[in-house]
């Protein structure tokens, strides 16, 4: 009989509590804001069925050491804005609000999956405040290709349904409230809120004008990505001029299941922004 992999998950000590943030006319979020306040500014934007801190928080600390690092919950997740309907359009001009409540007049980007569309969006609006960009597991299009398009497909049909049955796994005491915190951050968006998400996912397309960008970039790929085919994210890389790319042997939850070998490929991925933005 074949024994079943146990899921491990980075420790939770340390993650800090997010903290309330009204935007004006938009509605209201969670931020966590660390780091040095005179550092280089970073926003990290995270995966669809994620919040914030779910993505990105194995990555947290080490990010912080150089840069005031931010993450929010955007719209329709976690604790994130809930409006009458669900665009990417709006979480990009989201992203635009946190920078100005924060005081934020020039800042990076780096997103997940989801994230990665919308900043991509918020690149394209806003080219003179994004001083970098860093797209990790992500793509230009979602629909590009049957392997892609069907395994978005499944993935709308199939994540609500696990986001119910999943359990906390057998682990030592000492671990189980890491497994709570993460159970926690991902029931926080509704089955229905995660299924029109992917929806909207479902069109985005940034190939007409993805050339366009001018700003330093880096490209983090998930080499065993079964989700978004590893060879659609390296084509960020060679799309936007000069971006670097930067490849894990991981699937597309390596931001946390991988979180050893991703995080070194996300600090190289940033640090080589700060390179050629000197």
């Amino acid at each position: 009989m074949a024994r079943r992999r146990l899921i491990t998950v980075p420790p939770t000590a340390g993650v800090p509590d997010p903290v309330p943030l009204d935007l004006p006319g938009r509605g209201r979020t969670v931020v966590t804001d660390v780091g040095p306040r005179d550092a280089p500014a970073l926003v990290l934007l995270h995966s669809v069925a994620c919040t914030g801190l779910l993505t990105w928080y194995p990555a947290l600390a080490k990010l912080a050491r150089d840069h005031r690092v931010v993450v929010f919950d955007q719209r329709w997740h976690g604790q994130g804005i809930r409006s009458p309907q669900f665009r990417l359009a709006d979480c990009a001009e989201d992203v635009v609000a946190v920078a100005d409540a924060l005081g934020l007049a020039r800042f990076a980007l780096a997103g997940y999956s989801m994230g990665g569309l919308v900043a991509q969006l918020v690149a394209r609006a806003e080219p003179e405040r994004v001083t970098g960009l860093v797209l990790c597991s992500t793509a230009s299009s979602f629909r590009r290709g049957l392997r892609q398009r069907t395994a978005l497909d499944v993935f709308g049909r199939v994540l609500p349904r696990l986001r119910a049955r999943v359990r906390l796994p057998v682990a030592p005491a000492r671990r189980v409230e890491d497994y709570r915190w993460g159970l926690r951050e991902f029931r926080s968006t509704t089955p229905w809120e995660i299924a029109v998400a992917v929806d909207e996912i479902g069109r985005f397309d940034s190939t007409p004008w993805l050339r366009t960008l001018r700003l330093p970039a880096a490209v983090v790929v998930t080499a065993r990505d079964r989700f978004i085919a590893p060879d659609h994210q390296r084509s960020l890389a060679r799309c936007i001029p000069g971006a670097a790319a930067y490849e894990v042997a991981a699937g597309h939850a390596a931001c946390v299941l991988a979180a050893d070998r991703w995080v070194p490929a996300l600090l190289a991925a940033v640090h080589s922004l700060r390179g050629r933005n000197s």
